[in-house]
């Protein structure tokens, strides 16, 4: 008997945040599908037949012991059907629908809003009196020092919804004065879904209810001639990554959707664990080489703003313990995260590599490879931490973020 079309391999797997609908929720993050499932609890089983290795006689037994084998035959049919119809299968339908979806973006003028109404409000007087609210609400900052700072090279800040994480954009967006609102603001950001080792550009401005924000060509068709095939030209990664989106929705606040960006999604590097360093591979010595290039020539005019969360821990991320933030295991997580921003807000690439490393970062930093693309392509900096947080993302799961603010290193 011919086997299961097997799962496909990049979908989100979580437990129903439902109260009242228990089960596996399955989506999709690229958002070649639309559909969102929850697999009643009965059936769970049954999903793990869809590896490629199982056939439909498997998929029957298994469901015939968790709901009778009367029942067995006419679910396996209807779950084998669900999942092809969502999308989520590796057959014919979900191949139609990436390419068609890839293409869509490919001639899109626009980059749409793709967590507007979602991560925050789509309306603009709402959305106004959100970030005013998350810019403004209370005064402790680690470093007590609200107030705008001069001087600076750029700032780091998260990703994480602005919910959960507003207190560390507080406090990087805090840092920003109205000098740099002319600036070119270069948004390195995390590509949760792009190839490792590569770079994502796009020319399309970014639209959100805020207006629309202008690419800068210049820079990008630079960087894109110099890599080479470390860039993925107008990848589709943009059209639902939410690591620079939230950038450009707060410099809009700040600034008005007139500023100027680069986007650049930084896919994660390859953490070997032998001391190699992620300029090791060509392309993405080639990337290093051109955006250093690109800062050297157009030094003050560029500003850089850094998209980025830090440790993700617990059972979502395929942890097996139920995490809570800063207590037990969190503690020393808070720990070995402080370790590392010591070395990025000390300039030292290598040392905060050697930090990430190991065990092919057991930590799971989303951030590291912008953080690492900074520290190696902008002028020396030094940076100051102004906020370290973690936040329970759900019951059992925790994502580390901070706010960082970097200036010019002190010439030798």
């Amino acid at each position: 008997m011919a086997k299961l079309t097997p799962l496909r391999g990049n979908l989100d797997f979580m437990p129903s945040p439902v109260a009242d609908r228990p089960g596996l929720l399955i989506r999709d993050p690229y958002r070649y599908s639309e559909t969102t499932l929850i697999i009643p609890p009965l059936l769970v089983s049954g999903v793990a037949c869809f590896d490629g290795e199982h056939d439909e006689d498997d998929l029957r037994r298994v469901l015939a012991e968790a709901v009778g084998p009367e029942e067995a035959a006419p679910l396996a049919a209807k779950l084998a059907s669900t999942l092809a119809e969502a999308g989520f299968l590796q057959d014919d339908t979900f191949t139609r629908r990436k390419a068609e979806r890839e293409r869509e973006f490919a001639e899109a003028a626009r980059r749409d809003a793709a967590h507007a109404g979602g991560a925050y409000p789509d309306e603009p007087p709402a959305l106004r009196a959100a970030l005013g609210e998350y810019l403004e609400g209370g005064t402790d900052i680690d470093d007590g020092a609200p107030s705008p700072r001069s001087g600076l090279v750029g700032i780091a800040a998260p990703h994480v919804s602005p919910e959960g994480g507003w207190r560390s954009y507080q406090s990087a967006y805090r840092a920003l004065g109205s000098e740099y609102k002319d600036r070119v603001f270069v948004v390195l950001g995390t590509s949760h879904y792009g190839a490792p080792d590569r770079f994502g550009l796009t020319r399309k401005p970014f639209v959100t209810p805020f207006g629309e924000t202008g690419v800068e060509h210049a820079p990008v068709d630079f960087l894109a001639e110099r890599a080479g095939a470390a860039v993925t030209m107008e990848d589709y990664c943009h059209a639902v990554e939410h690591s620079i989106e939230f950038q450009v929705v707060f410099l809009q606040h700040l600034y008005g959707a007139d500023i100027r960006i680069v986007p650049v999604l930084c896919g994660a590097f390859s953490a070997r664990g032998d001391g190699t360093r992620p300029e090791a591979v060509d392309g993405v010595s080639a990337f290093f080489d051109a955006l250093h290039d690109l800062a050297a020539r157009e030094g003050e005019r560029l500003f850089w703003v850094l998209g980025i969360d830090m440790a993700h821990v617990g059972r979502r991320y395929g942890d097996p313990l139920r995490a809570r933030s800063g207590l037990g295991p969190l503690a020393q997580v808070a720990r070995r995260d402080r370790r590392r921003i010591e070395r990025v807000a000390a300039g030292d690439a290598e040392g905060f590599w050697d930090l990430i490393a190991p065990n092919g970062d057991d930590l799971k930093w989303c951030g590291a490879s912008p953080l690492y693309t900074f520290l190696r392509c902008a002028p020396p900096v030094r940076g100051e931490l102004l906020r370290y947080e973690q936040w329970n993302i759900d019951a059992d799961s925790v994502v580390s973020f901070a706010g960082m603010a970097f200036t010019r290193a002190p010439k030798a």
